[in-house]
């Protein structure tokens, strides 16, 4: 029983991924069908799937359309299921070549001006990949500020920018501002000139493109939003463009400032952080 209900389960997902790339679900019974049993006719197919004989048939027509099955002989006409390793791969291709395709011919519409939105991205694979896109799409300006280790993800599209003399000016929450600094026109500080996060706040990733775009995320990826909405952009930058402030304010007259006001801005900041940023502020620093 339990073998049997495992075989169920398999199937149910094996028809689920099929329909995902285009297959009917006739069409799906009928070539694990086949899979199965080597080579058999319609009649067998259908006897042993379940499907109706008329739909067996439309199916197999439609499967050997698309080079899914071969017919092997005739009187009675048999059929076997191509190899679903090469053929899942040749159509992979093909959809993939139908989709470049399809973008282009797409990409050509013109279509109304989408700039007040905010577009959210879900996990994080697609906050990752999102900001490759945006970094491989930059033409002139990069601002970021972010952690080395989500940066790090995308070094080889940062190196890419920097190479098309793209101008970055990135804040990093880390130890080593050297390994972004692929050109001399990539301008890397550490955040507050040591690199330390200090609240919640600074687990998140943020980044501009061209002054156009921004994108905002923490750094699981939990949560992540991009926009071309001008306001927001602006935002962004202007929290970009004072942490840059702060890092060479810092860098120069540290010592002055964190003698009047604690070490990490302690007094400053504990006027303004909830409880919550108070607790990983304290963590980090071991300040009390």
């Amino acid at each position: 029983m339990n073998a049997q209900k495992a075989k169920l389960e398999d199937d149910a997902a094996i028809l689920k991924e099929f329909k995902a790339v285009g297959f009917t679900e006739y069409e799906a019974r009928v070539y694990v069908q086949l899979m199965r049993s080597g080579t058999a006719t319609a009649y067998e197919i259908a006897k042993e799937s379940g499907v109706p004989r008329p739909n067996t048939y439309n199916a197999l027509e439609a499967l050997t359309k698309r080079g899914s099955v071969l017919p092997v002989n005739d009187n009675p006409r048999r059929y076997v299921a191509k190899d679903p390793d090469s053929h899942l791969t040749s159509l992979g291709r093909e959809m993939m070549s139908l989709c470049e395709s399809l973008a282009e011919k797409l990409g050509k519409i013109e279509q109304p001006d989408d700039a007040p939105y905010v577009w959210n991205v879900h996990g994080e694979l697609a906050m990752h990949e999102k900001i490759d896109a945006l970094i491989n799409h930059c033409n002139t300006t990069l601002w970021a500020k972010a952690s080395s280790d989500v940066l790090e993800r995308h070094a080889e599209a940062l190196k890419a920018a920097a190479e098309r003399d793209v101008e970055m000016l990135i804040v990093i929450y880390g130890e080593d501002p050297d390994a972004f600094r692929f050109t001399d026109r990539c301008h890397i500080y550490l955040h507050e000139s040591n690199g330390v996060r200090m609240g919640t706040a600074d687990n998140l990733f943020t980044m501009t493109i061209d002054h156009k775009q921004a994108l905002t995320a923490t750094t699981d990826g939990a949560a992540a939003f991009y926009t071309h909405n001008q306001a927001m952009v602006i935002m962004a930058d202007t929290l970009i463009r004072h942490d840059y402030y702060m890092a060479e304010i810092l860098d120069r007259f540290g010592s002055e400032i964190f003698g009047a006001f604690g070490p990490h801005l302690k007094e400053l900041r504990m006027n303004v952080f909830t409880k919550t940023q108070a607790s990983a502020f304290r963590d980090r620093t071991g300040l009390d």
